[in-house]
């Protein structure tokens, strides 16, 4: 049975240059989206923020194998807010989501969001005109 969990690695930079999310792939089966990424020659380690699927046994080894490398790993939890006084429902946002969380309900035409759809991408919060929508990762 295949899972998913969204996590956050750290990478020590040593390892920004290695292909680890390869290896979680062809050696522990794991499928991987990559939902945000951040490396830079001036920071002191990688960010890559993942929705990792697999079984919780190829999970379990590929966090195992993540950890001796030296890669720090944290679940992830996502909130998105929408300010329903500044949000006038024109539908941008399900325009441009790529999950579809955020649609416009019919007939009513009232945008609706379905989280457990969401990745995380940001497209609402950068389109939104209103500024209605916030997001958040918390790191738990």
């Amino acid at each position: 049975m295949s899972v998913s969990q969204k996590v956050v690695l750290r990478y020590p930079p040593s390892l920004t240059e290695k292909p680890v999310v390869y290896e979680l792939v062809k050696k522990y089966n794991i499928m991987f989206n990559i939902l945000k990424a951040r490396f830079s020659a001036d920071d002191k380690e990688g960010l890559l923020v993942l929705e990792l699927s697999g079984t919780n046994t190829s999970l379990k080894k590929g966090f195992d194998y993540l950890h001796k490398l030296g890669v720090k790993t944290e679940l992830l939890s996502q909130d998105i807010v929408r300010n329903e006084n500044k949000c006038v429902h024109c539908g941008v946002c399900s325009a441009v989501c790529p999950t579809n969380a955020f649609y416009v309900k019919s007939p009513e035409m009232y945008v609706t969001l379905e989280m457990a759809r969401c990745i995380g991408c940001e497209e609402c919060l950068k389109v939104c005109p209103y500024n209605a929508i916030e997001i958040s990762f918390d790191i738990k």
